[in-house]
């Protein structure tokens, strides 16, 4: 009985450790979100060359990257193909050489970790295909899909293996019961019809058996501290992180209506995005521009609560289109992207002298409802930018004129600081 025990105990310890390591396995590889990686793909006008199912103006995306599990790979040959082409990487001269020597853009401005989002994305829509997709794909050629274990078949084996560790552990139970009553029997003493009970059972004897045990003990230790470790990391890692931050502001505006429908650049409103430090809030003197004669949409018969707040705000009466300074008060906006005090950013470096658009930081907002933080803003997220982002010196008037002052001093002229920038008010004044 005893042997039989040990047997099932070690059984249900393998068993234990073998859903740990599936459970583990299963979540490893959930990589990328695929909603991000929409996002990226529509505005990064990657459906213009590119269908998930069918061949386009390059080939179709989902049988090659369902069939393809390098994603380190993939994620190079989207970002620089044009690099892998002159290494002469057999992959990349195959699907350059299949489409006619016909060059795909590089895209070395994303991220690697928005490069993953594009490609769970591809592989998300893919294999909500299914048999649809298992016909020809790209160039006439069936493509076979690796569209990896079904969510019903990973629950059952989840399933599966939770039954089998119950009944292992109902089986420990009782035997370790009939072990008890074999023992409790031996210890009886029969004397006269009088039953009569030497040793009482420790109902904590197996606790104590373990607590001994200096394996077990110091197994339990590091795990705990393993864990315990990797809690306080993450925590500390994401202090001050407010990905996907999103406030509720006192009027609803709508980026994806303005900027989106409208076509309205981002400029027009956050006008200090091209010549300050900061993108500066609009005034709502910009706001009444249209909607002083705007007062509502084109759906609806009545005017729009949310513009109306603009008019109230501004103590403006739209029947006598006049002003009622008495009755101005601002309006509370409510940051969304924060940089601590330390951190240095300045708008018009990025926007007017490196050609950055908006979006390479604030994410899709011309989709956006209501605009929340897209980016992480972290020191990683900028150096790993400031890494992979070329310099465009030409036609950059800031570099010509840094030209302009070294070849000055190599010939050994006067140089100031006023040449060098020292009189900008962002030198002194940030």
């Amino acid at each position: 009985m005893r042997s039989i025990s040990l047997i099932l105990k070690q059984f249900s310890r393998s068993v234990l450790l073998l859903a740990c390591l599936a459970v583990w396995g299963f979540s490893a590889r959930a990589q990328g979100d695929a909603a991000k990686g929409e996002a990226l793909f529509k505005s990064n006008a990657c459906n213009g060359c590119h269908k998930i199912d069918q061949r386009s103006v390059g080939p179709a995306l989902g049988p090659i990257m369902a069939s393809e599990t390098d994603d380190k790979w993939l994620t190079h040959w989207i970002r620089n193909n044009q690099e892998l082409i002159g290494a002469k990487d057999p992959k990349a001269l195959k699907i350059y050489n299949e489409f006619n020597q016909t060059g795909m853009p590089v895209f070395t401005q994303l991220p690697e970790g928005d490069v993953a989002d594009i490609i769970a994305y591809v592989r998300a829509d893919w294999k909500k295909m299914g048999a649809a997709n298992a016909g020809p794909a790209a160039g006439g050629a069936v493509a076979a899909v690796d569209a990896g274990p079904s969510n019903l078949v990973i629950l059952g084996l989840i399933g599966v293996i939770i039954i089998a560790f119950i009944v292992i552990l109902v089986l420990n139970r009782v035997i370790s019961t009939l072990e008890r009553l074999l023992v409790k029997n031996k210890n009886i003493i029969v004397e006269d019809e009088e039953v009569v009970e030497t040793e009482k059972v420790d109902k904590y004897a197996g606790i104590k058996k373990m607590a001994k045990n200096k394996k077990f003990v110091f197994f339990v230790i590091l795990c705990g501290t393993v864990a315990m470790g990797s809690w306080t990391w993450v925590t500390l890692w994401n202090t001050n992180v407010h990905t996907g931050y999103q406030p509720v502001q006192p009027i609803k505006y709508s980026h994806e209506l303005h900027a989106g429908i409208m076509k309205i650049d981002c400029q027009y409103c956050h006008s200090g995005a091209y010549k300050s430090k900061n993108a500066s809030i609009p005034s709502l003197n910009v706001c009444m521009n249209c909607h002083k004669s705007i007062d509502r949409t084109m759906t609806q018969k009545a005017p729009s609560p949310e513009i109306h707040k603009i008019y109230d705000a501004l103590g403006y009466d739209p029947a006598t289109q006049k002003y009622d300074a008495t009755k101005a008060h601002p309006i509370q906006w409510v940051r969304v992207h924060n940089l601590p005090d330390f951190a240095y950013f300045n708008h018009s470096q990025h926007v007017k002298v490196g050609g950055i658009k908006c979006q390479q930081c604030h994410g899709p907002v011309q989709t956006m409802k209501e605009v929340y933080q897209y980016s992480p803003l972290t020191m990683k997220w900028c150096i790993q930018c400031h890494k992979r982002t070329d310099i465009n010196m030409k036609g950059n008037a800031y570099y010509e004129k840094m030209i302009e002052v070294h070849d000055l001093i190599k010939k050994g002229g006067k140089v100031t600081e006023a040449m060098m920038g020292g009189i900008e008010c962002g030198k002194c004044h940030y």
